[in-house]
């Protein structure tokens, strides 16, 4: 394990984390640290877990630790995929806020200020799990020109399905991270984020910030082959997933299709799981011919 702190140590002040995991981006991570150099406000740590790259990325992050701009923490492990990342980055904060930073994408100037300031009005809030923001393709437009329903306090779920159609920067309330952590699989490397983000949502809902938190660049070749490759390589990761949402989900044709793609999932993964995540025998029986449907078409 490596890890660095800057000279500029605010780790007794700062209220916010941000998390970035990274796999072999050493040239996209100098982005991200040029984005925090910029912000207004720098009250702040910069938590980086690298998940076992072999590109220099180690060095690179020493030296911005050198230059004493940031408050860093590095810490290195052998590769085991964004969920073991993400766990060990939430057990390593100390502040009472979370926000992941991937790699690949970047802050806005006033990331870090606009989240401080909506937190210290929604700090007292009863069951605030957080705020969601936008991402943007720039800093000016949101990613498919996405636009929030309305500006009530909402869950992450709600957010959806009443229409929302873009992607959500999430700060989160670091304790319930702690007690929500991806299941560290064997064999596997992957479980789709909701997962974790309908926990929370069970308890608690998030204030909503109408600005563009983070930019992203859209990459769409090839998604539908990587989703289908994730599926693959991770059913258990998805049979939870599809699991929980069956179970949570009102009656409706969403939750039949969870159901049956739980059921697709089903034997391909070790008993445990299914254990942990079981349906109730209503909902497996009517999830039936959806799993048919799905296996004839060689579908998971």
């Amino acid at each position: 394990m490596g890890t660095g702190f800057s000279k500029r140590n605010t780790d007794q002040m700062a209220e916010l984390t941000v998390f970035t995991p990274t796999y072999n981006r050493k040239s996209l991570l100098k982005r991200v640290y040029e984005s925090l150099l910029r912000q207004t406000d720098r009250e702040f740590i910069w938590l980086i877990v690298d998940d076992g790259s072999d590109d220099g990325t180690e060095e690179a992050v020493k030296s911005w630790i050198r230059e004493g701009n940031l408050t860093i923490r590095y810490y290195y492990q052998k590769n085991g995929g964004k969920m073991r990342a993400h766990n060990r980055g939430v057990k390593e904060c100390d502040t009472p806020l979370f926000v992941c930073l991937d790699s690949d994408d970047y802050f806005t100037k006033n990331a870090v200020n606009d989240i401080l300031e909506t937190w210290a009005k929604a700090r007292d809030v009863r069951r605030c799990a957080g705020i969601i923001a936008h991402k943007g393709s720039d800093e000016e437009h949101t990613l498919y020109d996405a636009r929030f329903p309305d500006h009530a306090d909402t869950t992450l779920k709600s957010l959806y399905e009443r229409g929302f159609d873009g992607e959500t920067t999430l700060v989160i309330r670091t304790e319930l991270l702690k007690q929500n952590l991806f299941p560290e699989i064997p064999g596997e490397t992957y479980v789709p984020e909701d997962y974790v983000y309908d926990r929370i949502d069970r308890r608690h809902q998030y204030v909503i910030l109408p600005k563009i938190l983070t930019v992203c660049e859209l990459v769409q070749s090839g998604y539908s082959d990587r989703v289908d490759l994730l599926r693959q390589e991770n059913p258990t990761g998805w049979l939870l997933y599809y699991g929980q949402r069956a179970v949570q989900t009102g009656w409706s044709v969403r939750k039949l299709k969870y159901a049956s793609h739980y059921l697709r999932f089903e034997p391909l993964v070790d008993r445990k799981y299914r254990r942990m995540q079981s349906l109730p025998l209503l909902l497996r029986l009517a999830g039936i011919p959806g799993a048919l449907i799905l296996m004839l078409k060689r579908k998971l």
